[in-house]
């Protein structure tokens, strides 16, 4: 046995770019933090600690839920294991349980990668890669998949960022700090889901808690749920918004691959898993992708994907 070990979660990947500062994890390429001019952007978590909630992981080859476990795609059907257990779920794909090889480091950027192994849920040979920059502007993340297999390959992905709410607080007083918070979400459609968390169908935001769509203050909690029929810039890229009391107006998004937006206030969860903020996730597909086929990619065999996402402070 090695007289140091290194953290639970690997190697940690510092990155430095202006006022910004991130720590990306060898186990999942996670981002551990993220920070500018020294205060927090993320909720962050212990080297050697689980990621509370999903902080920071990438989600792939899929996100959110498959229900029971199972799919068909291609003719060929699968099942992968369940690990929601209460609601008898597979969740959030396998790319944050494995060690992620490191490609390139520099000071403001870092790049992994890492090889799907043979799973009989998932027998598909993708390679993934997901390169972490800073810039004057933010972080900047590229996540590519290449299918190296002879079949394609069903692809989802999403980030899994808690925002921090600038303030702190514990417990159930979470929520009322995050009630201080004002989130826009460009999108026209709430995905309505049932006791499992899975979706059921969608209907307009118009005159809901949901129409996020002007911006609303975090007053009627709980959140746990998609929207999608995003709108898009000129320029192809997608963002969803979020004002803390402090001032600072913090935005998460990405390229036109991005279909649909996840959040999270965690209402209700246990204490010591509840981060002081709001996970807001943007996403290429929502829950149950691999089932009903809404937004799925299909990487054909030898081709490549990919997703350009970003975290950046726009007001402060």
């Amino acid at each position: 046995m090695p007289t140091t070990l290194p953290p639970r979660s690997g190697q940690q990947y510092s990155l430095h770019h202006g006022g910004y500062a991130a720590i990306v994890t060898e186990i999942g390429a996670t981002l551990r933090k993220l920070t500018y001019r020294g205060s927090d952007i993320i909720v962050p978590w212990g080297p050697d600690e689980a990621a509370p909630c999903c902080n920071g992981q990438l989600l792939v080859p899929f996100p959110n839920r498959i229900a029971d476990g199972e799919y068909t795609f291609d003719g060929a059907t699968h099942e992968l294991p369940i690990d929601e257990h209460e609601r008898h779920n597979a969740i959030h794909g396998y790319g944050y349980r494995s060690y992620w090889t490191l490609e390139r480091l520099e000071e403001d950027q870092v790049t992994l990668w890492w090889r799907v192994p043979n799973m009989l849920g998932y027998p598909f040979d993708l390679v993934v890669s997901a390169e972490y920059q800073l810039t004057d502007d933010g972080l900047h993340l590229r996540v590519s998949a290449t299918n190296h297999g002879r079949q394609r390959a069903p692809w989802a992905l999403a980030i899994h960022p808690w925002l921090s709410n600038g303030l702190s607080g514990h417990g159930d007083e979470i929520d009322a700090l995050n009630a201080q918070c004002r989130v826009t979400i460009p999108a026209d459609t709430h995905v309505t889901v049932n006791e499992r968390l899975l979706p059921t169908g969608t209907e307009p935001v118009d005159n809901t808690k949901y129409d996020f769509r002007e911006g609303q203050l975090l007053t009627q909690q709980p959140y746990d749920d998609a929207w999608t029929d995003v709108h898009h810039d000129v320029d192809g890229t997608v963002a969803a918004r979020f004002e803390r009391p402090d001032g600072r107006t913090i935005s998460v998004g990405g390229d036109e691959s991005i279909t649909s937006f996840q959040m999270c206030t965690g209402t209700g969860f246990p204490e010591s898993q509840h981060p002081c903020g709001v996970a807001i996730e943007p996403q290429t597909a929502y829950a149950n992708a691999f089932n009903t086929g809404k937004d799925l990619i299909a990487i054909e065999p030898g081709a490549c994907v990919s997703t350009a996402l970003f975290i950046r402070v726009e007001q402060e």
